[in-house]
């Protein structure tokens, strides 16, 4: 339910769960991971884009495996640490809303594109979970603390649109020309040697 590719100096991540709105369960996180270290370890990469397959991005975590502990995992931080991490460009493209624990690869990523319609949310309050250590940090960090606390304390779902007026979408894109504009992102770096794309990540990390 994950599927990875590299071409041209860009990796590609895609959640391909469609039935199920992309949710994700523990054997997912893991597998996500996996694919991000797999591409890191590319002398070729020079950027990753993370998108889904289908209306939605991600529904967050599976309801049966949440349940059942899921929303507890060390998984979602380890997964987020290893996007935060990676040693080049990397693009969130939204091919629709994102929810819960997924929205903590989104916020580790350096750039996100979403689609018109698409919504952002995180309802931990709401399900008495508590979000990962880092989604908090970042999330204040692109939005402000009362824009951070609208998201996961006020648990109200930002349209796309809104979320670009805030900064926490980079940019609206039409879905048919979604993987493409994030691919034109992502030509100057595929240009660059690779020391130097992760030598400015880092000077700006």
């Amino acid at each position: 339910m994950i599927t990875r590719e590299i071409v041209g100096g860009i990796g590609r991540i895609t959640i391909a769960r469609p039935a199920k709105a992309n949710s994700l369960t523990g054997a997912m996180l893991a597998g996500l991971t996996a694919a991000f270290d797999a591409l890191a370890a590319e002398p070729a990469l020079r950027a990753v884009i993370l998108t889904g397959e289908g209306a939605v991005f991600s529904a967050g975590a599976d309801l049966d495996e949440a349940r059942a502990g899921l929303a507890l995992s060390p998984e979602w931080e380890r997964l987020s640490s290893r996007v935060a991490s990676m040693p080049c460009l990397t693009i969130a493209a939204l091919n629709g809303t994102a929810a819960g624990g997924a929205l903590g690869m989104v916020l580790a990523c350096d750039l996100r594109l979403a689609v018109p319609g698409a919504k952002i949310f995180y309802p931990v309050m709401r399900l008495g979970f508590l979000p990962q250590p880092s989604d908090p940090l970042r999330l204040r960090a692109l939005v402000g603390p009362a824009r951070a606390k609208m998201i996961l304390m006020a648990g109200q779902k930002i349209p796309a649109e809104e979320a670009l007026a805030w900064g926490l979408i980079d940019r609206l894109v039409a879905p048919e020309a979604l993987l493409d504009e994030a691919a034109a992102l992502a030509a100057d770096a595929c240009a660059a040697d690779a020391g130097h794309v992760a030598a400015i990540k880092r000077m700006l990390d």
